[in-house]
């Protein structure tokens, strides 16, 4: 594995591509390459495979369907029945969708066509959409596994593969079937994968299906965009509704993406800020596509400027100025929260992520600052806990600076060490082969 760290010339211009694509990304509003376009951009044109590390919205999509636009442009139009030129591998509908927009604005003036293979959506519309060939394929894998078993899509002709946030592919459970995407996919591919966090096993999948990969890496694996501030408010459970309901009524929260950790518990944070008076949408797995669709519009319109999700349903939600991210509960995968915050502070824009934490919720606590490196500062105290004077992580404060926030009471309550469980992996650890059966669109969140 190499690194690649040399300069490369100022502007799209001098990362290689041709005319039609600098059009369509000037279009677009694509005017300078961000760190992550500048490096990654021309060893993909000079056909090498690539391993990007990189956060949420640090522009990955354009990073690899302009290379991947670029030489599907000059082969024609000739395509083989149920064939991808490009499988592009996502964990979720949502991140999906916005693929999709993106190629399509990318591609604009081209003969390109792409198509989407999903779970929880019409099953026959995509087998009719893949018939005569597409050139860009962007898929779920639960979804393609079945139509590939099926024969419907044939991948042997795949010769650009990209898995995005392979990360969350990983603790979704469907990295035996990206293995076996991968392995039905030519030869000669050429592979980029794509990861906020590099876990041993992202680390293993990588060196079993990139060659002699450029390696970049736009920040320190782990750590959060220093455009986001990061606060902790410590609440007890009863109190974080009340809480919740402060700090929206500020008036400084424009558009706010709230993180719940189950379903259930997002529907139920949804009603509380209904009858407290403020307009909000949920999306989460039980909710259908065209419902989940309709939120994330209303949301993206400002017809409502709070959206409550899942870890999950939230993947893909890339929507211009959100102000804020509240966690009101913690997640069970540490490395998620990097992903949610991630929401906001985007393309140089300040954002602030706020997250509410329950005494039980501690230890939680912990693990995300081991994986942010930092301390998350306190920005109030409703507990009427004492302090414990818990000591600080051993690897708190490396890589990252915390911020400066007054606290807003005399306290700062540190956290008790509970005996809480550790956070459970994720049990969708689902182990299928092409020849079985399964129920559609199960990878749906």
């Amino acid at each position: 594995m190499t690194n690649h760290d040399n300069a490369v010339p100022a502007g799209f211009a001098g990362l290689g591509l041709s005319g039609t694509l600098l059009k369509s990304a000037a279009a677009a509003g694509l005017c300078e390459p961000k760190p992550i376009q500048q490096r990654a951009i021309p060893p993909l044109l000079a056909g090498r495979d690539v391993l990007g590390v990189a956060q949420t919205g640090s522009g990955k999509t354009a990073t690899y369907a302009l290379p991947i636009l670029s030489k599907i442009i000059g082969l024609g139009d000739k395509r083989r029945p149920r064939t991808a030129r490009a499988l592009v591998l996502v964990p979720t509908r949502e991140l999906a969708v916005q693929i999709e927009k993106v190629v399509r604005e990318l591609a604009r003036g081209a003969h390109v066509s792409t198509a989407m293979v999903l779970g929880g959506v019409s099953r026959s519309s995509q087998v009719r959409r893949m018939a005569p060939g597409v050139d860009v394929l962007i898929a779920t894998p639960g979804r393609l596994t079945d139509l590939v078993r099926e024969k419907e899509v044939v991948l042997s002709e795949t010769t650009w593969l990209v898995l995005d946030e392979a990360d969350r592919m990983l603790d979704m459970g469907f990295i035996n079937d990206v293995r076996r995407i991968a392995k039905a996919t030519h030869p000669a591919r050429q592979t980029a994968l794509f990861s906020a966090t590099m876990p041993k096993e992202i680390e293993a999948l990588a060196s079993s299906l990139l060659r002699d990969p450029v390696r970049i890496e736009v920040s320190p694996q782990g750590t959060t965009a220093a455009e986001i501030r990061q606060h902790l408010v410590m609440a007890r459970l009863k109190q974080k509704r009340q809480v919740l309901a402060d700090l929206l009524s500020t008036g400084t929260m424009r558009q706010v993406i709230v993180f719940a950790r189950t379903k259930h518990g997002a529907d139920r944070v949804t009603r509380d800020l209904l009858r407290d008076g403020f307009e909000a949408a949920v999306i989460h797995g039980n909710k259908s596509q065209n419902a989940r669709q309709r939120a994330l519009d209303s949301f993206r319109e400002g017809t409502v400027r709070i959206l409550v999700a899942t870890d999950i349903a939230a993947r893909g939600i890339d929507v211009p100025g959100i102000s804020h991210v509240v966690n009101f509960d913690l997640p069970d995968e540490a490395e998620s929260y990097v992903h949610r915050i991630g929401r906001t502070g985007r393309n140089g824009a300040v954002g602030e992520a706020i997250t509410l934490c329950d005494p039980s919720e501690v230890a939680k606590l912990r693990q995300v600052e081991r994986v942010i490196r930092m301390r998350l500062p306190v920005l109030r105290d409703v507990t009427g806990e004492p302090d414990p004077a818990q000591p600080r992580p051993a690897n708190a404060g490396h890589g990252a600076e915390e911020a400066s926030v007054p606290a807003r009471s005399s306290r700062t309550w540190r956290g008790q060490q509970t005996a809480s469980k550790p956070p459970r992996r994720s049990s969708s650890r689902r182990r299928r082969n092409w020849g079985t059966s399964r129920r559609a669109g199960s990878q749906a969140a």
